[in-house]
């Protein structure tokens, strides 16, 4: 009795049957078949079909195997100016060896017997299209998880590896058609009228100097902007002022991003606390401050610039897809309106660099090109020069040809610019015989959208500042120009004995030599020289 009661209790505890109904084997991968074999009947059937259809379908985004193979006999027949039916599908099919695996002739004449009229081919193209994407997403994601779960991958490398399979779905299959010059010719004349009414001429981001964005009108949205010079002439400190300015500009502040492959991010800091500031450079990077420039620093520089929106990253070994996926993060994320890059050269491209590095170069550029576009953002690459430019027995001014390791850049760029100090190449005056100390050539020697012009600015390096040329050249900085601020009497000696030349007796630092030895100024300048 006992026995039998315990065998009704385990029959009750048994789980129920399950309902083979409602059992769901598998998922299917998304798909539209009886919409491929409508698209490729109607291309058998009117002449002008392929060509809707050309830019939107690719063979892999067909599901079917036999379809794939059909749509590149399509692509090959048109190659050869062929027409496009059911005879000569087949003859390329059998050329191939393909015809069989496709179903045979029958098969090729049941695909026109599918569709009436390729009225709404495109229509069905996108849908297939659309169901491709689906199972590219299902396919990078399952790839995405296996990795996720393997513990030797690198999650930064996975980050990367990710975003780049994602773009290159959108770069790949979801291209930008063709616009007529009508719609075109409305944005640009909404764009002129908006132009009109502005009270300024700056149309991009500002420079900061007004003397240069006379000339560019601001840096503009998709350029790449080349600024090329010789080491040690002030490549990282003009860029940064071209960043402090955009961020901190009254009427047009612009978030900035500022990529340096070569100093870290504490050195860049301390050169943009300098020139904000007006607090010698060298003195900040020693920490050697009397108390009225400590207050100078916190009034005039870290109050202004710890809400500027600039962004630094110091990555050393940056390769083309890693800062790719940097500036799409830092564009969506925040609003970012410029990037700057110092320098190019120390970029990598591929990471097997299977070819040499003027191809590695021209990658890069071409990329950089690409993602301005890409962005609709204006990007600053700073780029070195080569030794021809010392070795030259007439003008130092850079030329295009003096751009190293790749012809590539001049090609890809909207804008190179160059800037010459004669003060670097030991031409202390001009003809005139008047002093060349700070003077620099910001020269502009492709411009894609405008003109060619030499900007001449004045270079206060050891505040890491650039300011506008006022036309003094009497020897030195002009004091009370705005940039300009004389040190207290020295506690040495008498006001007026140690510098002659400044005005209430103080001591004006200037750069001293004309050569700096430490690589684009990293140690602020060579030494003291009294004024």
């Amino acid at each position: 009795m006992e026995l039998t009661n315990l065998n009704k209790d385990r029959k009750s505890r048994r789980k129920p049957a399950i309902d083979l109904s409602t059992m769901m084997y598998g998922k299917v991968p998304p798909q539209a078949r009886e919409l491929e074999e409508a698209v490729l009947g109607a291309i058998m059937l009117e002449k002008s079909a392929l060509d809707n259809v050309i830019e939107i379908l690719r063979p892999e985004c067909f599901y079917v195997d036999g379809h794939q193979r059909i749509f590149r006999s399509f692509q090959s027949l048109a190659q050869k100016s062929m027409p496009i039916d059911i005879l000569t599908v087949v003859e390329e099919l059998k050329l191939n060896e393909e015809l069989d695996v496709v179903g045979g002739p029958y098969y090729i004449t049941k695909l026109t017997n599918s569709v009436v009229s390729a009225a709404n081919i495109e229509a069905h193209a996108r849908i297939i299209l659309q169901k491709f994407i689906q199972r590219e997403l299902i396919r990078i994601s399952g790839e995405i998880i296996g990795d996720a779960y393997e513990d030797s991958t690198d999650v930064f490398d996975l980050l990367d590896d990710s975003e780049t399979k994602m773009f290159n779905i959108t770069n790949n299959y979801l291209k930008k058609n063709y616009d007529d010059i009508g719609s075109v010719l409305a944005k640009t004349i909404n764009r002129i009228d908006e132009l009109r009414t502005k009270t300024d001429d700056i149309s991009g981001v500002p420079s900061g100097f007004p003397i240069l964005d006379r000339v560019t009108y601001g840096w503009q949205p998709t350029d790449l902007i080349i600024l090329a010079a010789r080491p040690s002439v002030g490549k990282t400190a003009f860029a940064l002022n071209l960043a402090r300015n955009a961020a901190l500009h009254p009427t047009k502040p612009t978030a900035v991003a500022f990529f340096s492959l070569e100093m870290s991010a504490a050195q860049l800091v301390q050169r943009i606390l300098s020139a904000e500031s007006e607090i010698m450079l060298e003195k900040i990077a020693r920490g050697k401050l009397e108390e009225y420039e400590y207050q100078q620093l916190h009034s005039k520089g870290i109050k202004r610039l710890e809400q500027a929106p600039i962004f630094i990253d110091d990555t050393a070994a940056l390769n083309i897809f890693e800062f790719r996926a940097k500036a799409r993060r830092l564009v969506n994320k925040h609003k970012v309106g410029m990037i700057i890059i110092d320098y190019l050269q120390l970029m990598s491209g591929q990471a097997d660099r299977n070819g040499n590095r003027e191809q590695e170069i021209s990658t890069i550029s071409r990329n950089l090109k690409a993602l301005a576009k890409e962005l609709g953002i204006p990007i600053i690459a700073l780029s070195q020069l080569s030794r021809a430019v010392e070795t030259r027995k007439e003008s130092k001014m850079p030329q295009l040809s003096d751009l190293r390791e790749s012809g590539a850049i001049e090609q890809d760029a909207d804008m190179v610019m160059f800037i010459y100090r004669p003060e670097y190449y030991e031409v202390m005056s001009n003809e005139n015989g008047e002093s060349t100390r700070g003077e620099t050539h910001i020269r502009i020697a492709k411009h894609r959208n405008g003109q060619l012009e030499t900007i001449k600015l004045r270079a206060l390096l050891h505040i890491q500042k650039f300011e506008e040329w006022d036309g003094d050249d009497k020897g030195g900085f002009k004091p009370g120009s705005g940039n300009w601020k004389p040190l207290p009497p020295s506690p040495a000696g008498p006001a007026g004995t140690a510098g002659q030349g400044n005005e209430g007796g103080g001591k004006f630092f200037i750069q001293k030599g004309s050569r700096m030895n430490s690589g684009e100024f990293d140690d602020g300048f060579d030494g003291e020289a009294p004024f």
